[in-house]
């Protein structure tokens, strides 16, 4: 019988905070020790996320124990390096970061932050004792290109995206009221887009010639999860040559495919999977990737994560159907 590892959340009432918790409860080796949220605290969890209605009788908490095995920082950005200044966490405990505070590799409290792309990085995530998540739209765009940079292939790079409500959080704005959001879209963040240095410092580990010319304008889409990304580089190979390069870069990677017909956003809908496709018409190439911004974008990708660190078979617990009908 495999030991169980303990695992603590804090900041638990959002949308990556209640997508933690639903993945772990169904996780075969994983005992969650507390959920915490100073808002919520003596809550039931499911009073806050109904889908847990049945699942679990657990309550938030304030207080913080950190007798676990693993913490999920699943706070607002800028909130986990401030967190980890104020509390003193035992070194043994793995640290998985779902915000932005240490993609770029910020350190704090003497802990350094692996970057989180199995797909890139899984080699030293096996031995990594703190993990920084990527970002949903960063993860979507890498994945798309990663395979062009391991071949020196990148020059200027043109990628339009689009995103369903729950990737701007849980908290109201005005942009996600439904009466805002139905049958529109809307552009934000035109080539200034948080993420984009993510992906840079990424594409460069991979190719070093890559001078980070990636020009980036997201929208916000009238749905509530996922997201779907076209990304234009112009190259010379053929199509057939470039197919061959995606599907033996991802060969060993279980939650990438390179699929030989058009995707759509609802393949991956409540999956970990990043689904991609290639175009090309002339000298350009078009590559199209759909997630789950919440699952493979953020809490999926963090249980990925969590398996590995811990020897793990990578797909423990996220082997999930999406939403297709």
């Amino acid at each position: 019988m495999e030991k169980k590892i303990k695992a603590g959340i804090i900041g638990g009432a959002g949308y990556t905070g209640g997508e933690t918790l639903r993945l772990l409860l169904n996780h075969h080796v994983v005992e969650i020790s507390f959920v915490h949220s100073r808002s919520n605290a003596g809550k039931p969890v499911h009073a806050v996320h109904t889908d847990l209605l049945g699942e679990t009788e657990m309550v938030f908490t304030d207080a913080l124990a950190f007798d676990v095995d693993v913490l999920f920082l699943c706070m607002g950005h800028g909130e986990s390096k401030k967190f980890l200044q104020e509390n003193i966490v035992l070194s043994t405990v793995k640290i998985i970061d779902l915000g932005n505070d240490f993609r770029l590799g910020d350190k704090v409290a003497g802990r350094t932050f692996i970057y989180g792309l199995p797909e890139l990085n899984r080699a030293v995530i096996l031995r990594a004792n703190n993990v920084a998540n990527p970002g949903c739209f960063a993860t979507a765009i890498q994945l798309g290109l990663l395979p062009l940079a391991s071949k020196g292939l990148l020059k200027e790079v043109y990628t339009t995206g689009i995103t369903g409500s729950t990737g701007a959080g849980q908290k109201l704005q005005n942009t996600t009221h439904f009466t805002w959001r139905a049958n529109n879209i809307s552009a934000y963040k035109t080539l200034t887009h948080q993420h984009v240095t993510e992906i840079n410092q990424s594409l460069k580990q991979l190719q070093s010639t890559y001078q980070g010319n990636l020009h980036f304008v997201p929208w916000r889409g009238d749905f509530t999860r996922g997201i779907f990304v076209s990304s234009i580089v112009e190259t010379q190979k053929s199509l057939e040559e470039l197919n061959q390069l995606f599907k033996v870069f991802y060969q060993d990677h279980p939650f990438t495919h390179v699929a030989d017909t058009m995707i759509d956003l609802k393949q991956v809908v409540n999956t970990n999977k990043c689904l991609i496709y290639l175009e090309k018409e002339g000298n350009k190439l078009v590559v199209h990737s759909a997630i789950d911004n919440l699952l493979k974008g953020a809490s999926g990708q963090a249980i990925q994560n969590m398996n590995l660190m811990f020897g793990l078979d990578e797909r423990a617990g996220l082997q999930l159907k999406s939403t297709v009908f």
